[in-house]
């Protein structure tokens, strides 16, 4: 019999809140965390707004050691540390002792890219000939595990201790390969995540492509607009999200806090046929991926009561809340409350699953819906198909029995978690 999963730790590092306390009242109050980057404007960026943390040294310096810190320059790593770091203490979970490693933990932390920064920093001194100056952190910050093998060493986990990459697939999804090894008793726990670099090297090939919003530059609170009528492309962002996974017999035996329980998921791809592209996922396999994690989950469609939605702000937000539709088979006041938290803070790539999902489980623990900003002006497709009343603007008093969080990535790769209030 598979193990019952359940979440005992949560952490963040978000451009709207960084630690779960700020970052929680920055969702119930619909606080947003995007700014104007005059960086972009100066680099004559046509998007010059992006959502990134606000960190201090004083901060920084509470989780890296100084020889950690010498040449750290992957924004990164500096948010999964922080994110993961919070969410293993969150728990109440202690560090491994110097000499043996927990062999029952692991971690899965994700990413798109990695020490942009750093490639080109290393770049620089490679065509200048100064190979020897590159110092001893290179490969790390710029190797895609090199935030799980951080975070490894910090916490000293002996189980598995690897990374996944999917787009903006990549946070929910390592939450449903978490969710398996433990599910299949390899190991107890699983500190799982995302993080995503910032700055004008990770966020310039989307200006490129003109994807981004170019007339907010000014008025960067109101630029990212899911769902609605004049949504105009989304807003870059980056951070870190980190949940700590765990047996609920583990979980009960140490009395530890239980925030939810994971009930199942399912990832697939559309294989860029049909509709589906390397921009755009395919409608079918969108729908297939919803229906299997329901029945992975072994609930009912009208068993779900919340929905968070990939939702970026583009022209493709009404084709998936159709897709919901009719995956779930519900529309107008059946259809279940929905919600997208990227007008808050952006899209923050391979970080997104992660951080969005830190947030819909806070909802469970505050009993509330965090509200949709900026779809005052519901797009009119999206009216036909749900009632208004399921897209609360602000933040309602509601208790989610069952939530249903999606990602839909670059490459059509499809990952949906079903999360439940945690009932012993």
């Amino acid at each position: 019999m598979a193990e019952r999963v359940v979440i005992t730790g949560l952490g963040v590092c978000a451009p709207n809140g960084i630690g779960l306390d700020a970052f929680g009242e920055a969702m119930a109050s619909g606080k947003s965390g995007i700014r104007f980057i005059s960086e972009l404007k100066q680099l004559e960026f046509g998007c010059q707004i992006a959502g990134e943390p606000l960190l201090t040294d004083n901060r920084i310096n509470r989780y890296f050691t100084p020889l950690q810190l010498r040449g750290l320059n992957a924004t990164g790593i500096i948010y999964g540390v922080l994110a993961g770091t919070d969410a293993w203490n969150d728990a109440g979970l202690p560090k491994a002792d110097a000499e043996t490693p927990d062999w029952d933990s692991g971690i899965l932390f994700g990413t798109g890219t990695l020490g942009v920064a750093k490639f080109r920093e290393a770049i620089h001194l490679i065509d200048n000939k100064e190979v020897r100056r590159l110092g001893s952190t290179t490969v790390i910050q710029t190797m895609a595990s090199g935030i799980s093998a951080y975070l490894g060493g910090i916490l000293g986990c002996g189980n598995q201790v690897t990374t996944n990459s999917s787009a903006c697939t990549t946070g929910t999804e390592g939450i449903l390969m978490g969710y398996e090894r433990i599910a299949s008793g390899k190991a107890k726990r699983m500190l799982v995540g995302s993080c995503s670099d910032s700055g004008p090297y990770v966020w310039a090939g989307f200006d490129a492509m003109r994807i981004l919003p170019r007339n907010y530059n000014e008025n960067p609170e109101n630029a990212s607009r899911p769902m609605s009528a004049t949504a105009a492309g989304f807003v870059p962002g980056s951070g870190a999200g980190a949940l700590v996974l765990e047996s609920l017999e583990s979980a009960q035996e140490r009395g530890g806090k239980i925030y939810a329980e994971v009930l199942g998921g399912a990832v697939n791809s559309g294989g860029q046929r049909g509709n589906g592209s390397m921009t755009a996922p395919n409608s079918e396999a969108v729908q297939r991926c919803i229906i299997e994690a329901v029945r992975n989950s072994g609930i009912k469609n009208s068993d779900i009561d919340t929905i968070n939605g990939h939702l970026t702000a583009t022209a493709k937000d009404a084709l998936e809340i159709e897709n919901w539709s009719r995956a779930l088979d519900r529309s107008g006041p059946n259809f279940p409350y929905i919600n997208s938290f990227k007008g808050l803070f952006g899209h923050c790539l391979a970080a997104a699953g992660s951080i969005e999902c830190v947030a819909s489980v806070l909802q469970f623990e505050k009993n509330q819906i965090f509200g949709n900003v900026n779809v005052e002006d519901l797009h009119p497709e999206i009216e036909e198909q749900v009632d208004r009343i399921k897209i609360p603007l602000k933040t309602i008093d509601y208790t989610p029995k069952i939530l249903a969080k999606a990602s839909f990535g670059f490459g059509d790769v499809n990952a949906c978690v079903i999360f439940k209030r945690f009932i012993d």
